[in-house]
């Protein structure tokens, strides 16, 4: 891709998941000097299991990263116990000859290695935690553990759901709780009931019970996750596997056979948590990206998609930008946030009232909610067809 006739800026970003790695590579290709910082000596996955939709994967293709044979296309459906369909998710069909299907199946470890290897070299520093950021109209000055610090003109906050950037620009906030957690894993057995190409989640009374196709380094498998409501300040349970296959036992294949054949260490838990929408994402030289802007929910399935997005969006907002005059700057970074908003906003407050529904809803009201969701459209258009709509309007946004 050819770069901008600008002068190159410095452009710092705080954190190598799939945001800081993104965003470096949009950034990069705009003809600016990236550095990404990470506190830990790694880019380290958050989790195991990891589905994308067709969006964030030809946000990917465009920055250069090699999305070949990446994860395993999938058709996606919603079902009850007893394998009644109550929504199909909608694909049109060039996305889907372009894309393979739906849901993109695969494990978060390939991703990161797909995506470091599209890195720049000298692009990221590991063992860097940054302690305190300060920031006038002239530049960001990063300050280190180790007492050293850097000058840039412009930070990219992707450091998480804790993010410091966040807290430095706009005050700390108490995450929402969920109150719901999950477990999840992979195998690559096959078991009866099985269904190569395929994203099922399905629901009893008080738990989702799901399995997605995927494809891992040219095997195929399958990984799994059951959600149900929790404390969450409760200790996690001292047998993640037991946990997960108490849960599992009343669906149908092939959920309890795939948890079965999954080794324990491939089985991990997480807490549902979120943060409250911010109604600015930058600030003078500053900006945030994933979940340090829109910490997501995994009943979206699309936290990690967004993320990637917004990497991408904002490289292409810094293009031609000088970034030594602050007010093309922040105009610049308006111009990123704006158009974001609105849609990183839907999907997290989607997955908080999916969540509220499934989970949440009192005993007395849950054969009421089954019995619409069993005989009535509503839920096909909101997953099935409202959604896709959503993932089509994305994907005209990312121009090659």
């Amino acid at each position: 891709m050819p770069v901008p006739n600008n002068p190159g800026g410095r452009v710092a970003v705080l954190g190598a998941g799939p945001a800081g790695m993104a965003a470096a590579l949009s950034i990069a290709q705009a003809g600016h000097e990236v550095t990404v910082y990470e506190r830990y000596r790694e880019a380290r996955p958050a989790g195991n299991i990891l589905n994308l939709w067709p969006p964030p994967l030809k946000a990917l293709r465009v920055l250069g990263v090699d999305t070949e044979d990446l994860g395993s296309p999938t058709d996606s459906e919603f079902r009850n116990l007893r394998g009644h369909v109550r929504v199909h998710v909608r694909q049109d069909p060039e996305t889907k000859r372009a894309y393979g299907g739906g849901f993109i199946g695969l494990l978060r470890p390939e991703l990161y290695e797909r995506m470091l290897a599209a890195i720049p070299p000298g692009t990221l520093r590991f063992n860097q935690q940054v302690t305190r950021i300060e920031q006038n109209e002239q530049a960001v000055t990063l300050h280190f553990a180790d007492g050293s610090t850097a000058e840039h003109d412009v930070l990219v906050g992707a450091d998480g759901i804790d993010s410091l950037v966040r807290r430095t620009l706009w005050g700390d906030t108490p995450k929402r709780e969920h109150r719901l957690h999950i477990f999840g894993g992979f195998t690559f057995t096959n078991v009866p009931g099985s269904e190569p190409n395929m994203s099922v989640l399905t629901h009893s009374r008080t738990v989702q019970g799901s399995w997605t196709s995927i494809r891992h380094k040219g095997r195929d498998g399958f990984q799994w996750w059951v959600l149900t409501a929790t404390d969450p300040d409760a200790p996690a349970p001292s047998d993640l596997k037991a946990a997960a296959t108490a849960l599992a036992a009343a669906f149908p294949a092939p959920l309890p056979g795939l948890i079965a054949q999954t080794e324990p260490d491939n089985v991990q838990r997480w807490v549902l948590r979120d943060r409250p929408r911010l109604k600015q994402w930058s600030k003078g030289r500053s900006t945030l990206v994933g979940d340090a802007a829109h910490p997501t929910s995994p009943y979206a399935a699309y936290g990690a998609g967004m993320s990637i997005e917004d990497g991408y969006f904002l490289g292409r907002a810094l293009r031609g930008v000088d970034l030594t005059d602050p007010t093309a700057v922040q105009r610049a970074l308006q111009s990123y946030e704006d158009p974001r908003k609105p849609h990183t906003a839907r999907q997290v407050q989607q997955a908080w009232i999916l969540g509220k529904v499934f989970h949440h809803a009192p005993a007395l009201l849950r054969p009421v909610r089954d019995f619409i969701l069993d005989h009535t459209p509503l839920l096909q258009k909101v997953a099935g067809d409202t959604n896709p709509r959503e993932i089509q309007k994305q994907l005209a946004l990312i121009q090659d």
